[in-house]
């Protein structure tokens, strides 16, 4: 079979969108959803967080044809993706938005597929704009080349992509509805409304002093960084924001390390609990060790997770937000007189945790077969028979 590849441009019709006056309300609350980048994000479109009349519409916008792809030519969110859907009922859509239409030789679903399946290289067409919004020149867009295999085999690919997608959407749901219960459990646990088969009596009020010990972590002068030694553990490695680690060589008393398994709290700025799952570590200033001596930790650590908002309520600082070492003992909790249930709690807890961090690793496996997937059937490497 013949590799045929046809610019975007030579198969499409372009529509552009546009934004009604805002200060007339009466374009605003209507029933016709309309699209901007900021809910561009799915492969199926057919909702919005905001409405227009059929008046704003005539009045600024424009209806994009049911069967075209909504595909995003302006705006921050083009410096990391590439955002295309196609629509599945009426909608309206702004100027940062184009709507390409199919001609009869391209199925619809397989053309946002396409443009979803190379975003790499559609990424490397995006410049930016005066006010750091990143742009696409629509030229470019048109003049960029996918491959167009007979209409069977583009509705074959389009049904095989929609089914992962399906897929994925399944398994996202059921994580939704595992976190739900999740948090509905540790609630009914954690606060004694519903005890565990085995367990009764009444449970103990304690200040948090008398139950764990916070040991502060070390502040660090720029000059005693290294390339490598102990990784120090800042609030950024911990909060998601994907920055490196900073390392040490200096030999710190034994309290100042934590290993696998420790509990830690981040007081300043990002406040909770984190059980520690790397290697031997050292805990920065912004972070305490929690040794829990008189409860068991597992319990302890989604005791303090449960805690968290209302340990923020009193903290303090204008610039940063910070929780005071004292407010934190000070601080009263009720939890089980009995070790046993603490950790039959704990247990109880962390196994849903580990069921949810399944689930969450097998819908990541499927977004990669996916993206394996679109690289094969969308270049035209891998045939469909």
């Amino acid at each position: 079979m013949s590799k045929q590849m046809v610019a975007i441009g030579d198969v499409t019709r372009w529509v552009s969108g546009g934004t009604p006056n805002r200060a007339v309300s009466e374009y605003w609350e209507g029933t016709i959803p309309w699209i901007s980048g900021s809910t561009l994000k799915t492969a199926e479109i057919s909702d919005s967080d905001q409405h227009l009349t059929s008046e704003g519409v005539a009045a600024g916008s424009k209806m994009a044809p049911v069967g075209s792809t909504l595909f995003l030519v302006r705006g921050s969110a083009l410096h990391n993706e590439i955002r295309a859907g196609l629509v599945v009922a009426p909608v309206c859509f702004n100027q940062d938005v184009k709507a390409l239409v199919p001609d009869a030789k391209l199925e619809p679903k397989y053309l946002t597929y396409s443009i979803l399946g190379r975003s790499h290289e559609l990424l490397k067409l995006v410049s930016s704009a005066g006010n750091s919004a990143g742009v696409l020149d629509t030229k470019l867009v048109q003049a960029f080349k996918i491959f167009l295999p007979p209409l069977k085999e583009q509705r074959a690919i389009a049904t095989a992509m929609s089914d992962v997608d399906a897929l994925i959407t399944t398994q996202d749901n059921l994580i939704v509805k595992k976190r739900a219960i999740r948090t509905a459990t540790m609630r009914q646990l954690l606060s004694g409304k519903k005890r565990l088969p085995g367990f009764s009596g009444e449970w103990m009020v304690r200040r948090q002093d008398e139950l764990i010990k916070c040991i502060n972590g070390r502040a660090y002068r720029r000059s005693e960084w290294e390339k490598d030694g102990v990784p120090v553990v800042r609030l950024q490695n911990l909060t998601g924001s994907g920055e490196d680690y900073y390392y040490s060589k200096l030999q710190l008393p034994a309290y100042q390390y934590m290993n696998k398994g420790d509990l830690i709290f981040m007081w300043s700025a990002s406040f909770g609990p984190y059980i520690w799952r790397g290697g031997k570590a050292i805990y920065h200033y912004h972070i305490w060790k929690i040794e829990c001596q008189k409860v068991d930790r597992t319990f302890y650590y989604y005791k303090l997770v449960e805690l968290t908002e209302n340990l923020k309520k009193g903290s303090s600082g204008s610039t940063m937000a910070h929780l005071t070492k004292g407010g934190m003992e000070r601080y009263k909790v009720t939890i089980p007189c009995l070790i046993d249930e603490q950790k039959e709690i704990g247990r109880i807890l962390s196994d849903m945790d580990a069921e949810i961090t399944a689930l969450e690793g097998r819908r990541d496996k499927i977004i990669a077969i996916k993206q394996g997937m679109m690289r094969e059937l969308l270049t035209g490497r891998t045939r469909l028979i």
